[in-house]
């Protein structure tokens, strides 16, 4: 066999090595079942906000870990507390490796909702589960930066209102790109899915 015929065989053998590889990351990416970001992933918008306890919030500190973010309110009749339910449904799919994310709550109404109102509401449902407030004017530079509707429909009383909202989790890498969302109902099983083959990137 001569030298030619070698090479021309290695180099079809490290074509298809590299197709392969190339089929097989694709593969994986397009597994995932949520709405995926376009490549590259777009960082993720500062968060940086006083938590119930005082202390504060940068999601920059969560790095390392995957962070799914929801924004809503406490006195929410159907869609937060759903949601909420859901995503402890996905983290107790994952057993221990739950550790290694954080679900995040923003609230969408500062004139009812504290940060410590926030925290004692979401450990209703997850006692690792962060709920965060602000005020509005710190709210409001977040809520646009996510891309998050807002309106407020007038109640029976100055206190007793709704609030319409974008009703979509967001889901940040361990990187702290935003890697994909996930619209209201979306099935525990499809998002701990996710979450699992992300885990292990």
């Amino acid at each position: 066999m001569d030298r030619r015929t070698i090479w021309v065989g290695v180099a079809v053998f490290a074509a298809i090595g590299i197709a392969m590889l190339s089929s097989m990351v694709l593969s994986k990416t397009a597994a995932l079942r949520g709405t995926a970001y376009n490549e590259p992933y777009p960082p993720a918008p500062a968060i940086e906000l006083q938590q119930g306890d005082g202390e504060p919030f940068q999601l920059s500190g969560q790095r390392g870990k995957i962070v799914l973010i929801f924004f809503g309110y406490t006195s929410c009749p159907d869609v937060c507390p759903t949601t909420l339910a859901e995503l402890n449904a996905s983290l107790l799919q994952l057993g221990t490796r739950a550790d290694h994310v954080q679900v995040v709550l923003i609230s969408v109404d500062p004139e009812r909702d504290t940060s410590a109102r926030m925290q004692e509401y979401v450990e209703r449902f997850n006692p690792s589960f962060i709920g965060l407030s602000g005020t509005p004017q710190e709210l409001e530079s977040i809520w646009e930066s996510y891309g998050v509707f807002r309106e407020v429909v007038p109640g029976s009383s100055s206190t007793n209102y709704i609030v319409n909202h974008t009703a979509r989790t967001t889901l940040i890498d361990q990187q702290g790109k935003m890697r994909l969302s996930y619209g209201y109902q979306t099935p525990p099983e499809d998002i701990a899915y996710d979450l699992d083959r992300l885990l292990d990137q």
